[in-house]
C-alpha cells in the first residue's frame, strides 16, 4: 500500500509536539470544547453498547483517550494505535496505572495501513482521526480489518461552515499541515463501503454559549442552544453547517 512518507512524517512530528504540550493547546481551544459533553455522552453509549465481548481498535488512540473505560467495560480486547510514539509511551504507562495493561495493547502504527489479520475486530472506534487520514486509504483498511458484521464509531469535525472555517484559518499552530474537516462529500464515501450508515449532526448556534464557558448562566444557555439545534440540526440544507459529526458505519462491504 502507497502512502506519502512526507505527510506521515509531518503528522507524527505535529502530534508527538502535541502530545508533549497539551497544556498550551488546551488554553486555546479548551472552551469551544466545553460545549461538547452531549456528543461526547452520545459516543460513549453507543460503545459501551457494542464494546461487551468485542475486539476493538481504538484508531488514533493519543494517550488512550476511551482504551482504558472499553476495557473496563468488557471488552475483550482493546488495540490501540497512533502514530505518535510520544502518545503511545504514556497510553502503556496509563495502562498499567489503571489496572487494564492484559486486556490493552498499544503500537505506534499508520492508521492509512492497519497491520492486523483481515476480519479480526469488531469494532473500530477514534475520535478526530479521519479527516488527518487519505481516506481512501483509510477506509480500505478498516473494512479489510472489520468482520464482517462489524462497527465503526467516529466524531469528527466538519468543514462547511464559514465562521469555524475562518478560526481554523487563524489559528494555524493548533492544526496539522494536512488535515481536512470532513465534507458531504466524504460522507457520502463512507456510505459506499458500509451497508449501513447512521450520522448525527451537533452544534450549531450552541457554538456561541463557548464564549460564556465556565460563567454563570453557561449550563442554561447551552441547553437551550441546544434544543434550538435539535432542530435546526435536521433541516439537510442547515445540518452541513454543524461543528461536529458522530458516524456509525456498520456491516462493511467486503
Amino acid at each position: 500500500m502507497v502512502t506519502d512518507n512526507a505527510k506521515l512524517d509531518r503528522e507524527r512530528e505535529f502530534h508527538d509536539r502535541r502530545f508533549a504540550e497539551d497544556g498550551a493547546r488546551q488554553q486555546k481551544v479548551g472552551k469551544f470544547y466545553q460545549i461538547t459533553k452531549s456528543i461526547l455522552r452520545e459516543k460513549e453509549k453507543m460503545l459501551f453498547d457494542s464494546c461487551q465481548g468485542a475486539r476493538v481498535i481504538e484508531y488514533g488512540c493519543g494517550t488512550g483517550s476511551y482504551a482504558f473505560k472499553l476495557a473496563q467495560q468488557g471488552a475483550e480486547l482493546v488495540t490501540g494505535i497512533d502514530i505518535s510514539p510520544v502518545a503511545i509511551a504514556k497510553a502503556q504507562e496509563e495502562a498499567s496505572v489503571q489496572g487494564v495493561d492484559e486486556k490493552t495493547n498499544f503500537v505506534v502504527m499508520n492508521a492509512e495501513n492497519l497491520e492486523f489479520a483481515p476480519d479480526s475486530y469488531d469494532l473500530i472506534c477514534g475520535s478526530g482521526i479521519l479527516h488527518h487520514l487519505d481516506l481512501n486509504l483509510a477506509i480500505d483498511s478498516i473494512v479489510k480489518v472489520l468482520k464482517p458484521n462489524g462497527k465503526a464509531i467516529f466524531l469528527e469535525p466538519l468543514g462547511h461552515n464559514v465562521v469555524i472555517n475562518l478560526y481554523r484559518r487563524l489559528t494555524p499552530s493548533i492544526r496539522s499541515e494536512d488535515e481536512h474537516p470532513l465534507l458531504d462529500r466524504d460522507l457520502a464515501f463512507f456510505g459506499q463501503h458500509f451497508r449501513q450508515i447512521n450520522i448525527k449532526y451537533f452544534y450549531l448556534t450552541s457554538l456561541a454559549a463557548s464564549f460564556i464557558a465556565g460563567k454563570p448562566g453557561f449550563n442554561t444557555v447551552l441547553k437551550s442552544l441546544e434544543l434550538l439545534d435539535s432542530v435546526l440540526l435536521k433541516l439537510p440544507i442547515v445540518k452541513k453547517q454543524a461543528w461536529m459529526v458522530l458516524i456509525e458505519l456498520s456491516e462493511p462491504l467486503k
